[in-house]
């Protein structure tokens, strides 16, 4: 059932039940566990947004596709909702958690007033996944992200108008993703990063040098081993309009040397736009509300079994959540996840969660990079397989053993 006001949710949320904060991937796919396997238990879905079901992965390639946000929706939240049957309080903020008497309290931001609601749980799962770290040199009002539907709405109405110049800070998986994507929907690209290549901080420097090759050889202008230091607003003395402002990307060597002081000063970077894919941040705001233990960087410890956190009744998946140390923001072991938190919420005996690393895939069709285990930038890399079409190598532990394995591949050269 799908709701519209805070006074009806709190009568059914009275009810007691699930709490779900978030209604990315995560959160829903706990819904779906749940309703597999108990149609009754009441369930109330927290978010900030409308809640529509999309596949965020998508996003990445969805520009070249000419995809709309809309084309991406699977269902809308209020649909899925009545689907599900579950209590839906969308553009919703969560302002407090009570970790001794099993409430959170909550206002909802399509309203005025900022009058409170207090919601009651038997059992709370946080699925509010992790948001864009903006480096001060890239303020927010200036520089996008490619992280939720509604940015990258607006992102592909200004890059509709016609071929433009974008400037990706970050070459990672997904800054990488998006540079290619960019380039096959006809605009112009410069990615920019602190690292000599792509991928820098996952894969070894014989590996990412191939990477760099690859996307390079397609157009895309790569400028390894910068450091943006600003961006800002610059705009045609003759017209004030928002399209013939541009931006200036100020950037310079990450560390420079004795042979290098007398060189003169980059000419900065006039782009269009510039997005910024710097790598994920957990707000600390809900975490420390409910008193779970917490690292910004990593996201909420849970227990690697159940996916409890250490605070009673309280559950984490997804992007927000950690296990061992290490954050989990892949999408493959999301169902898994779901489900173990389902049976654990509902006391349905389980054999526990199983975490196992998933296969990474780059989605750039100008090469192609497998990764499975726990890859890492340094350690033993050894060179299994190397030619001209193809490299494989094996990181190795401290005992010898494979830990993470990474196979590039040139792409297939279509027949005539």
């Amino acid at each position: 059932m799908s709701v519209e006001n805070l006074s009806v949710a709190s009568s059914t949320a009275a009810k007691k039940g699930v709490v779900i904060i978030g209604a990315g991937l995560a959160g829903w796919h706990v819904i779906d566990a749940i309703r597999a396997k108990d149609t009754e238990i009441p369930i109330t879905l927290i978010t900030a947004d409308s809640g529509d079901r999309y596949h965020k992965p998508m996003l990445t390639m969805a520009i070249s596709q000419n995809k709309r946000a809309s084309d991406l929706v699977r269902a809308s939240g209020s649909e899925a909702a009545n689907t599900a049957e579950v209590t839906l309080l969308a553009n919703t903020q969560v302002t407090d958690i009570d970790p001794v008497s099993q409430t959170v309290q909550v206002r909802s931001t399509a309203q005025s007033d900022d009058a409170l609601t207090t919601i009651g749980y038997e059992k709370m799962v946080l699925a509010m996944g992790a948001h864009p770290i903006f480096p001060k040199s890239l303020p927010q009002d200036l520089v996008w992200h490619v992280n939720h539907i509604e940015r990258f709405s607006q992102l592909q109405e200004k890059l509709a108008a016609g071929s433009q110049h974008v400037a990706i800070v970050g070459a990672g998986m997904v800054g990488t993703e998006i540079a290619e994507d960019l380039l096959k929907a006809g605009h112009k690209v410069t990615l920019i990063d602190l690292n000599d290549a792509p991928l820098s901080q996952m894969l070894p420097a014989k590996a990412t040098a191939r990477i760099a090759k690859a996307i390079e050889s397609q157009g895309i202008q790569f400028l390894g081993g910068y450091q943006v230091s600003a961006v800002t607003r610059v705009g045609s003395n003759d017209d004030d309009s928002e399209d013939a402002e541009k931006l200036q990307v100020d950037y310079a060597p990450l560390s420079s040397d004795a042979d290098n002081a007398d060189t003169q000063p980059l000419e900065p970077l006039i782009v269009d736009h510039v997005i910024a894919s710097t790598g994920l941040t957990v707000d600390e705001q809900l975490p420390a509300a409910a008193g779970v233990e917490f690292d910004r960087r990593t996201g909420i410890v849970v227990d690697a079994t159940t996916l409890r956190t250490n605070a009673a009744n309280i559950y984490a998946i997804g992007d927000c959540m950690s296990i061992n140390g290490v954050a989990c923001r892949y999408v493959a072991p999301l169902r898994a996840q779901a489900a173990t938190i389902a049976d654990d919420i509902l006391g349905h005996e389980h054999s526990g969660y199983d975490h196992k690393p998933p296969m990474i895939r780059l989605k750039n069709k100008a090469i192609s990079v497998m990764v499975t285990g726990v890859p890492q930038a340094s350690g033993n890399w050894q060179v299994k397989t190397e030619s001209d079409d193809e490299l494989i190598m094996d990181l190795l532990d401290d005992d010898e053993v494979v830990s993470a394995t990474v196979t590039i591949k040139a792409p297939a050269v279509p027949k005539a």
